[in-house]
């Protein structure tokens, strides 16, 4: 699915049920740091508990509470081929011990000993998970999901303007913070991912412990500003969504609350991208005739998410969900055309390039019926675009007419739709500064005079008489000042 948006660009991806995002560089034991630009969001403390007899020392690691284990209670452990099969149960027990304590990952020179021994037995576990060696009893996964939680759940390190009191800025120009404890955490969350998809693992069983309480922690981890966490963290959630089905009403619902709350308190929240990644996929799956609740997702929560400043970090997984609502129901493109038009930026160029492109995609999926009960708002919006001096968002209005399925509804339409725009068309011709949307409109102008001949003339002649009007105003307007101004001459001479 991930790879479908990288490949997509600005246009419309094919069709997948895949439900997988792997993360790269996953099981490596190292991930690159990424130079990804992501939102900040105010943090919510989810603590976890500290690791069996710790006591709290502190706060380290982006935020982790630091258990330093007594002496010697960190020992490396057999491996587990070197025990006897019925032992193992109990091995895994004990290494679960040894990864519950956590450490100052912002010294580097701090428990280096004890820090690859909890690495290296994490990445035992992890192998003795993936191999299927046998299935896992359940008072161990118990303890497994415990030792997850008091590794991830944890509060948020605050934001630099949160952290100084300094003034918020652009969240595309600022740069991510990358948790000092990756290569822990990292393999906690590949052992919790392993887990989720093995096929050794009983959901029956399962949910007891990846509870709606777990599954809300998870989601407010979706506002770390470490991108390489997000990545697992998505991964992890759709894995959930797609094997434990008690789960999935419950996941809706808290994605479209964190969405709520972005749009209508915060704007800032880091993992609105990834959210939209895996619902992009479960609206994909969606079953025909679409369910209200979907439809009420849609119009509450996905087209609102156009109104936050900073859409555009998240605008390609958005456009994916939007389009995808519109191929399903096809009856929905008027309602998402005038969601669009409702939410039309009005002085961020940049904006209106990313509406224009979106636009184009659900014109696309968009049939006749549908086109007619929208064209008049929408045809008035693109003709204000055809006339703006910023080039590039007249440049990509003008693009609309290079789609063959929207030409198709326009010459449909066109004895609505050409008086509309003719205007801004000439407008465009006799003045617009920019070379290529002179041309453009040219080209689009010319279209217009092989669909219809006789509309054409009407509509040019219409014009004309506009102009001829407006300029009889204008030329009576300037007598009427030049007349009162000799009449105040005249008053100013006779005093």
């Amino acid at each position: 699915m991930l790879n479908k948006f990288m490949k997509r660009g600005n246009r419309k991806g094919s069709k997948s049920d895949d439900l997988a995002f792997p993360p790269s560089n996953r099981g490596s034991g190292v991930v690159a740091s990424s130079n990804v630009v992501v939102n900040h969001a105010s943090r919510v403390g989810v603590p976890g508990s500290a690791g069996p007899n710790a006591t709290p020392q502190g706060v380290g690691g982006g935020g982790l509470m630091v258990t330093v284990p007594p002496t010697g209670a960190i020992e490396a452990l057999p491996m587990f081929k070197d025990v006897p099969a019925a032992e193992r149960q109990n091995l895994f027990l004990r290494k679960l011990q040894i990864c519950c304590y956590q450490f100052d990952f912002t010294d580097t020179l701090k428990s280096v000993r004890e820090k690859e021994i909890k690495r290296q037995t994490l990445m035992e576990l992890i192998e003795f998970i993936q191999s299927g060696s046998g299935k896992i009893h359940e008072t161990v996964q118990d303890e497994m999901i415990k030792m997850v939680s008091v590794n991830i759940f944890r509060c948020l390190p605050p934001t630099s303007h949160e952290n100084t009191g300094v003034e918020a800025t652009d969240p595309e120009e600022e740069e991510p913070f990358l948790e000092p404890s990756w290569t822990h955490l990292q393999l906690v969350y590949e052992l919790l991912l392993r887990y989720v998809v093995s096929q050794d693992t009983d959901t029956k069983v399962a949910k007891r412990y990846i509870d709606h309480s777990f599954v809300l922690k998870l989601l407010d981890l979706f506002d770390s500003e470490d991108p390489r966490e997000r990545e697992y963290l998505k991964t992890i959630l759709h894995r959930i969504y797609g094997k434990f089905m008690v789960h999935r009403p419950f996941i809706r619902k808290a994605i479209n609350n964190i969405f709520y709350r972005f749009i209508y308190e915060t704007e800032r929240h880091s993992g609105v991208g990834e959210l939209l990644e895996i619902l992009g996929s479960i609206i994909n799956g969606f079953a025909l005739p679409m369910k209200e609740e979907h439809k009420l997702f849609l119009v509450r929560a996905l087209i609102p998410l156009h109104k936050p400043k900073p859409v555009g970090l998240y605008h390609q997984q958005l456009s994916y969900c939007i389009t995808q609502f519109v191929e399903k129901d096809y009856k929905l493109a008027d309602t998402v055309i005038r969601g669009l038009l409702k939410y039309w930026p009005v002085t961020n160029c940049q904006k209106e390039v990313l509406f224009l492109g979106e636009l184009e995609e659900v014109l696309e999926a968009t049939q006749s019926a549908e086109f007619q009960r929208c064209m008049v708002p929408l045809f008035r919006q693109i003709a204000r675009c055809l006339n703006s001096p910023h080039f590039q968002v007249a440049e990509r209005a003008l693009f609309l007419w290079n789609n063959e399925h929207i030409v198709s509804l326009i010459a449909q339409n066109r004895t609505m739709i050409l008086p509309i725009i003719f205007e801004a068309l000439e407008k465009n011709i006799q003045s617009h500064w920019n070379q290529a949307v002179h041309g453009l409109t040219v080209n689009v102008r010319k279209m217009f005079l092989e669909m219809d001949v006789e509309l054409f003339e009407e509509c040019q002649r219409q014009y004309e008489d506009k102009v001829a009007r407006a300029k009889e105003v204008e030329e009576q307007r300037q007598l009427t000042w030049k007349r009162l101004a000799e009449v105040a001459g005249e008053d100013m001479v006779t005093a």
